[in-house]
């Protein structure tokens, strides 16, 4: 898909990977000059693992990690918008901060992003002006400002070694 594919000019190109360091991440690393990584997890303890995990995998193959998001941060009650962490919260800030990596925010779980994803329109186009499109907004302007700032550092490529 990168290489078939005629992009045109582009300022970013965004691909959302599985979680986890499996093939595909490592094949991506590998051949694709990537500009930097972003780790998604929700709050829970075992999330953040598979989460550490990606991360150290990035850093193993020079792919400059821009931050941790707080994906399902607090459930927002569409009824009476009561606020529950059903999953927890702060656990990816809290992971950020020990890993010396940028927290580049948090996105809730609520019945409009569920909705409006399954219908294939992001909730920033269907609602700009809401908390929850700002809050996407916020989290895209932090990883542009660190993308910017690792952007001037070279790449080497990942030492592939093989051991018998």
């Amino acid at each position: 898909m990168l290489k078939d594919v005629a992009w045109g000019d582009l300022d970013v190109l965004v691909v959302d990977m599985p979680p986890g360091t499996g093939d595909a991440q490592l094949t991506m690393a590998q051949q694709v000059p990537l500009a930097g990584a972003v780790i998604v997890s929700t709050p829970q303890d075992l999330a953040l693992i598979d989460a550490r995990k990606g991360l150290n995998m990035f850093k193993k193959v020079n792919v400059p990690v821009l931050g941790i998001v707080e994906n399902m941060s607090t459930f927002l009650c569409p009824h009476c918008g009561e606020r529950s962490d059903i999953f927890g919260h702060g656990g990816a800030k809290q992971e950020a901060g020990r890993l010396g990596v940028p927290f580049l925010g948090e996105v809730p779980l609520t019945m409009a992003i569920r909705e409006t994803s399954d219908e294939g329109k992001p909730v920033v186009a269907t609602d700009p002006g809401s908390p929850v499109a700002q809050a996407y907004r916020d989290i895209a302007a932090t990883a542009w400002a660190e993308l910017e700032r690792v952007s001037g550092t070279e790449r080497q490529a990942p030492k592939i070694v093989m051991e018998n």
